[in-house]
């Protein structure tokens, strides 16, 4: 498909059909499965999957044009589209048999399937390499014992790939990964989490209490886990950085929209030097962003060593976007600060950008690593 004709087609869904339904969404805290295939048919679910295997094959460039568009119509939708494609459907085409790949990739593609990304726990968030989860082998397979916390969709996913230990004295080499279905008996969602913003998306802790899986429940081979886990950082980060951009462009377009709209002593706000000045900043920080991101997706696109190039994409990204949001606000004024308004809401979904997918303090520490090395060579 054509990068512009994949773009048109996301702007054309996201404004039609996610926007108008936003902030019903957020009322009731959840996203019809409707809409998951509605995008499934788009082909925005695997989206870098080869047709071969049901996706349509496109790149990295293209992946985060679409992640722009749907982000300007519904921060949440974009997390659960960022983490299908990135987290759901590339761990289970890279490391899957055939046999999983055969099973899972075709209904998570079309959105019947939707996936979880059981990693993070109370006491590891950044370092992965510390989970407390274990999974113990038994006759028919394994038996997994946990907590995990933060997990995006773990009360409306179909399947879960969760990370346990199967060889603790190993450290992050004894970390394997499971495909476990949500339905198992055991898997009890403990609590769904009260959060600032993205509320139409789940947020949950999860409590894995003697699950069994079957041995061909496991993901690549035994203390494959760890490597598995940290093999889409790029592409969840580029997809995390895509989404601040999108969030970030719908709240510019609001405050220009405003601006012209809003009168004060007989003039539009938009001809007063203080505002038009802040919008002049606005979309001068979101078009460079932009621009920042399509650069690290056109590396990774073209295999070549990008990990810095990545992290500063999500970096930059994540907090031009709170920036603007803010200065949206502003520009609306009170109205900013009221729920009635849409800015309010972007402003809330776009914070955790800066959290999720590594922190931004992770984000540094990668680029410093990756330039003093460079340096030192």
């Amino acid at each position: 498909m054509e990068f512009q004709h994949i773009k048109e087609t996301c702007r054309r869904f996201s404004q039609d059909v996610l926007w108008p339904q936003s902030k019903a969404w957020e009322e009731n805290g959840r996203i019809p499965r409707d809409v998951f295939r509605q995008m499934g048919a788009l082909g925005l679910f695997g989206m870098t999957v080869p047709s071969e295997f049901g996706g349509i094959g496109v790149d990295y460039v293209a992946y985060a044009a679409a992640m722009m568009e749907i982000a300007a119509g519904n921060g949440a939708v974009s997390t659960i589209m960022g983490g299908q494609n990135s987290v759901g459907c590339m761990p289970i085409l890279t490391y899957g048999s055939q046999a999983q790949i055969a099973r899972y990739l075709p209904p998570m593609i079309t959105g019947e399937v939707m996936s979880a990304f059981a990693l993070t726990e109370p006491q590891s968030g950044s370092d992965a390499s510390s989970i407390r989860t274990k999974a113990r082998r038994t006759q028919a397979g394994w038996v997994l014992n946990g907590t995990k916390q933060f997990i995006t969709g773990g009360a409306t996913s179909d399947i879960a790939l969760v990370f346990a230990q199967t060889n603790p004295d190993a450290g992050k080499r004894g970390i394997s990964a499971f495909i476990v279905p949500t339905d198992a008996p055991g898997y009890t969602v403990a609590r769904v989490e009260r959060k600032m913003g993205q509320h139409a998306s789940d947020t949950c802790e999860l409590l894995l209490q003697d699950v069994e899986v079957e041995a061909t429940a496991m993901l690549g081979a035994e203390g494959d886990g760890y490597r598995i886990a940290l093999s889409n950082l790029e592409g969840g980060r580029i997809g995390i950085a895509a989404q601040s951009v999108g969030m970030a462009r719908k709240a510019l377009e609001l405050a220009v929209a405003y601006s012209r709209e809003r009168q004060a002593f007989g003039r539009q706000i938009s001809s007063y030097q203080g505002v038009s000045f802040r919008l002049a900043d606005m979309v001068t920080a979101v078009t460079a962003a932009e621009q920042l991101v399509f650069y690290a997706a056109r590396l990774k696109s073209e295999r070549a060593s990008c990990l810095a190039e990545v992290s500063m994409a999500k970096l930059f990204a994540s907090e031009m976007a709170e920036r603007v949001c803010s200065d949206a606000m502003q520009t609306l004024g009170g109205n900013g600060y009221m729920a009635d308004y849409d800015v309010e809401r972007i402003y809330r979904d776009v914070r955790v950008a800066k959290i999720y997918e590594g922190t931004n303090d992770i984000q540094r520490m990668v680029i410093a690593r990756e330039l003093t090395g460079s340096l030192s060579s």
